[in-house]
């Protein structure tokens, strides 16, 4: 599929491919490493001689690969770049997993994800000594305590096939609350929460009924008759696409981003930002600690914030940029929404509470699928 590999994906996701993890000995100097320009960090750095990456696949690793990897390769064509695809849960999990002897050297996953591998003490802190293009992150992105950067970001939502809409005469969605309806019966896709897409929807379910990811009674609520709706929730932003693409589905939660990279490859797709508002999801670079190809890792972050790489985010992608640069008018267009809608969430909340909601969701929400 153009502009997107098998999704959230955008999915986004799921083949894992680990190649190569770096020795110590490798810790040198490319002697044929490109200079970078004056200012860089590559004016104080030299890569060590490979980098493995872990991040979302399907589009998102299709363009790392395609693209990105290129790019960097003809600054940098003797630092060997891998890719470890997954689900953000997933490269957290991974990372934990290897911290007494880290594979994985860089992470690019959802704010949630990367905030509650900042408690585990996963990553490094980030620096704009090393790693320059930090300073043009505006301060609404900020990562607490530098232990990540946003490269991207883009606005949680709901998104329909307006062709199955008009010809089932179902609503057109305006309110979080309206995937309660008795209409949404046979006709939603929702992920799990163990997913960024379930989660925020039940989130935003909390805030549009008095709640808030610190009050989720609500949310848990609104869930529970959704799952009377659904034969099962969906277990992968993989599997919301292709509900979407085969139309089993005509309604589903997730981003802005992934609605307008299925509706180049041919869905009907709409994307809406409730009444109660939207939130953000960006997507973090971070620096796993004692990851064994540093210097490399953050020339690669510095790069995913250079102009070139984050209008390819924009262009490609559909992501908002993360830092202030211009794009073509078309697709400004298209990435317009009402930013006074922006629900910010309290990330260090969500990543404390998420095993707790997965418990509750899987002993209260789960037994009422189909019921």
């Amino acid at each position: 599929m153009k502009k997107l590999g098998a999704l959230l994906t955008i999915t986004a996701v799921l083949g894992t491919v680990l190649v190569g993890c770096g020795s110590t000995s490798d810790k040198t100097a490319s002697s044929s490493a490109k200079p970078a320009d004056s200012g860089s960090a590559a004016a104080t750095l030299s890569p060590e001689k490979q980098l493995v990456i872990a991040g979302n696949g399907a589009t998102v690793e299709q363009m790392m690969k395609d693209e990105i990897f290129k790019k960097f390769n003809a600054k940098y064509p003797d630092v060997k770049l891998s890719y470890v695809s997954g689900v953000s849960t997933e490269i957290v999990a991974k990372v934990k997993a290897q911290k007494a002897s880290p594979q994985i050297d860089l992470t690019v996953i959802e704010g949630g994800e990367q905030e509650g591998g900042r408690v585990e003490g996963l990553w490094d802190t980030l620096s704009d000594k090393d790693i320059p293009n930090m300073k043009k992150v505006g301060a609404d992105l900020q990562v607490k305590d530098n232990s990540g950067v946003a490269v991207n970001f883009t606005p949680m939502g709901i998104s329909y096939n307006a062709e199955l809409v008009k010809a089932k005469g179902l609503p057109i969605p305006e309110s979080w609350n309206d995937l309660t309806k008795p209409e949404m019966k046979g006709n939603l896709s929702i992920a799990e929460i163990s997913s960024n897409f379930g989660r925020s929807a039940l989130i935003m379910l909390s805030y549009a009924n008095g709640g808030s990811e610190k009050s989720m009674d609500p949310g848990f609520e609104k869930f529970k008759t959704i799952a009377g709706y659904l034969p099962t929730f969906a277990k992968s932003s993989a599997q919301l696409q292709q509900d979407m693409q085969n139309k089993t589905a005509v309604y589903t939660t997730w981003t802005q981003a992934r609605s307008l990279v299925q509706k180049d490859a041919g869905l009907n797709l709409e994307f809406v930002v409730p009444k109660e508002g939207t939130n953000l999801v960006p997507n973090v670079a971070t620096l796993v600690k004692g990851a064994k190809n540093p210097n490399a890792a953050k020339l690669f972050i510095d790069f995913l914030l250079s102009d070139e790489v984050q209008k390819l985010y924009g262009e490609k992608l559909y992501y908002h940029p993360a830092t202030d640069i211009k794009l073509p008018a078309d697709i400004e267009s298209k990435l317009n929404f009402d930013r006074k809608k922006v629900v910010k969430f309290d990330l260090e909340v969500v990543g404390k509470s998420t095993p707790d909601w997965l418990d509750r969701f899987n002993k209260e929400v789960a037994p009422k699928v189909g019921k």
